[in-house]
């Protein structure tokens, strides 16, 4: 089959973003509310995630949720996100506040950690309209019951057993949407993929990162201008 042509429109100020790895587009995706999402940026640097081509963002960091940091990424963001509320720390009747605060605010789903309490998960299935995602860690981490009480959809993080993992579960459950950490490369994010993968989850540079780059380039368009204007100089 021919391949079709796809226009792209962008502006010089909208260039430069933070682009998914195309080989996720490999992936089936997972719809929700008639969003398909495949490609998901693990971030929550606001300015990243208005600049980037991600379907989606998942949004989870290692302190205590607060409506606050939710709300401001939400009102940023121009993708659907995925909202951490706890399960570690956090559990019980504030995760299910927490559950309840993402979902008002314009969460598309709210992310549980692998730790959660199986009463913590019955409560925020209980009380949200969107989907619960559970964390996964390894091939030990126990899940069926979580399912039972209204997951839908498990985010698997296992480092560098990703990939046996996420083929564990997809045997184990053959319709169960699994969201998982790509990797570094394209060919570990493929791997995931044709474990049984539905999307992808992956890390952006730095905000450090990317600026190191873009003041680079400034530097190498500065050094050129002083030689070109040396070389006028030189020439007059």
């Amino acid at each position: 089959m021919e391949k079709k042509f796809v226009p792209n429109i962008t502006t010089e100020l909208r260039k430069d973003i933070v682009r998914a790895p195309e080989v996720i587009s490999n992936a089936s995706g997972i719809i929700i509310f008639g969003k398909r999402i495949k490609s998901i940026i693990f971030t929550t640097d606001i300015a990243i995630i208005r600049n980037t081509n991600a379907n989606a963002v998942i949004a989870v960091y290692p302190f205590t949720p607060h409506p606050a940091i939710t709300k401001s990424i939400i009102e940023a963001a121009d993708i659907p996100v995925f909202s951490g509320v706890g399960g570690g720390l956090t559990q019980g009747t504030r995760a299910s506040f927490m559950s309840i605060f993402a979902e008002s605010q314009g969460s598309i789903g709210v992310v549980l950690n692998g730790p959660t309490p199986l009463a913590t998960v019955k409560q925020v299935c209980r009380v949200v309209d969107v989907p619960v995602i559970s964390t996964v860690t390894s091939a030990y981490t126990m899940i069926d019951e979580k399912i039972d009480c209204g997951v839908k959809i498990i985010n698997i993080s296992a480092g560098k057993k990703t990939v046996e993992t996420v083929k564990y579960f997809r045997e184990k459950f053959p319709e169960l949407p699994i969201i998982a950490t790509g990797g570094p490369t394209d060919e570990s994010i493929m791997d995931t993929i044709r474990a049984g993968a539905n999307a992808i989850t992956f890390t952006p540079p730095s905000n450090g990162e990317l600026f190191s780059k873009k003041m680079d380039h400034y530097r190498e368009e500065e050094r050129a201008l002083y030689e070109e204007k040396i070389n006028e100089a030189s020439e007059e």
